[in-house]
């Protein structure tokens, strides 16, 4: 709420139609935070948990920046930067998420996802296989069907550059438009001086594509020579730790972007890229990372790892020095220590296991206050209080230590306005009764309220006891589509 309270500051302080196109670009984030609907209730505590993270895993040290492709190795290897963005637009940076870098083969699932949101699956795995190799990432290997192993390695990723129907001249920018979507259109940009290194360097790559032009593995009248063009240009895109995560939050937001509300992926093409991910994505380490962390990820050799936390966030880690496989070391270290504190394996919910923090939870404390505050809304007849905690999401027939609701309160007062909306807006079962069986229409009648016990009769007339309510929690899922007044 702090965030939300600042924004709104920044949109008034700006002038009148700035404020509106700065409520207008947000709305989403502030729908959100009336609602108290966050997928992390608490995000102050978990981003001060990300921060400790962070500062622990920078003290990791080893591993080597790559030269080979020689405008990686001018990075320094001091560079740390952690961004994450959680689905419903929740934002948090630590170190250096402003320096752009390459995505290198993290633009392998986003090259992947865009194609079978494009072509389809069944076109896709025509000629791209599903399985991970056991074999390094730019080996010059296929599997028994002569199809490269998956889209996460340099044969596949080389055959994919040639599936998308568009012409070699407008492929580039066609891609670029998408990863923008993804990204919120936040930064995302080309790194030239990488594209022209990635060519004079690219040996292996060009080998690859010759065995793969051998085997037949393109589309028919593909041309070979253009897709390691455009795989090397994919490479060469760069984007920030901010604009990163916000990619990643996109998957675990099944295609929707969580920063503009657009779908820009099929719910189908981020499920497979996200089982690929999880079972190619990290080189060598796939195994041992799906093992220790359970969650989709990808490397590239720029030293960023996309991280993706289904239906809460993504992330995105990015520090050069990599270890043996080709792995950011501070990268893997941050993922198995975010595990390690967090329940976000993909695992860790299985019953009697053993417990780890859920940012997702909201805590007793929230929720008491909340009752709390509802009922002295109640006892005041504050409709405008009531309609806010109506708005929000709240279980409008939540009950205090004695089982009372706010429905009782509010009889008990004589509040008529106040029980109208209990009753008629939010549909607050009027059959509930307290620790000395009373219902609301039994406080009433003790407290001699006229009005409140007309009210009343009609409405359990209207909604006789046997009919039946729907659950409190139905009730309040149904509030989005009511007018409360």
């Amino acid at each position: 709420m702090i965030a939300v309270a600042v924004l709104t500051l920044a949109c008034y302080s700006s002038g009148s139609l700035s404020h509106v196109w700065c409520v207008g670009a947000n709305i989403l984030l502030l729908t959100q935070a009336f609602r108290r609907k966050f997928i992390i209730p608490d995000f102050e505590e978990f981003a001060s948990n990300i921060d400790q993270l962070y500062y622990i895993t920078q003290r990791q040290e080893g591993g080597y920046v790559a030269d080979y492709i020689p405008q990686l190795a001018k990075f320094s290897p001091d560079l740390w930067g952690v961004s994450l963005c959680t689905v419903d637009g929740q934002r948090h940076s630590v170190g250096d998420t402003k320096i752009p870098f390459c995505l290198q083969s993290c633009v392998k699932p986003l090259e992947y996802a865009i194609a079978v949101h494009e072509v389809g699956t069944e076109h896709v795995h025509r000629y791209v296989g599903k399985e991970p190799s056991g074999l390094k990432f730019n080996q010059l290997s296929l599997d028994e069907e002569d199809k490269p192993h998956n889209p996460m390695v340099n044969a596949g990723a080389i055959v994919i550059s040639s599936l998308l129907k568009v012409s070699k001249a407008e492929r580039f920018d066609y891609v670029m438009e998408y990863l923008k979507k993804i990204a919120g259109n936040e930064y995302v940009g080309f790194s030239n001086a990488t594209f022209q290194s990635e060519k004079e360097t690219g040996d292996r790559n060009f080998a690859i594509g010759y065995y793969l032009k051998e085997k037949k593995c393109f589309p028919e009248n593909a041309d070979m020579i253009a897709a390691l063009d455009f795989y090397f240009q994919l490479c060469s895109i760069e984007v920030t730790c901010d604009s990163g995560s916000v990619m990643a939050a996109t998957l675990a937001n099944g295609g929707i972007c969580p920063i503009t509300g657009e779908r820009v992926l099929s719910a189908e093409a981020v499920r497979n890229t996200l089982s690929l991910m999880h079972s190619c994505g990290m080189y060598d380490f796939s195994g041992q990372f799906a093992f220790h962390v359970g969650l989709p990820a990808k490397s590239g050799v720029s030293g960023a790892v996309l991280l993706v936390v289904p239906n809460v966030m993504g992330v995105l880690c990015w520090s050069p020095p990599l270890d043996r496989v080709g792995n950011s070391v501070r990268g893997i270290h941050f993922c198995q220590e975010l595990v390690s504190l967090f329940n976000f394996h993909n695992y860790d919910n299985l019953r009697h296991f053993a417990k780890k923090l859920d940012p997702r939870r909201q805590s007793l404390d929230d929720r008491n206050k909340s009752v709390v505050n509802l009922m002295f809304a109640a006892y005041s007849g504050d409709v405008s209080a009531l309609r806010r905690f109506a708005l929000s999401a709240m279980d409008m027939g939540e009950k205090d230590y004695d089982s009372r609701t706010a429905l009782h309160v509010a009889s008990a007062e004589g509040h008529v306005e106040a029980v109208i909306f209990l009753t008629e807006t939010c549909k607050v079962n009027p059959h509930v009764k307290d620790r000395w069986g009373n219902t609301p229409l039994d406080d009433a009648s003790q407290f001699g309220r006229d009005r409140v016990i007309s009210v009343l009769t009609e409405y359990q007339r209207m909604y006789p006891k046997q009919s039946g309510f729907q659950s409190d929690s139905e009730d309040q899922r149904k509030l989005d589509t009511v007018k409360l007044g």
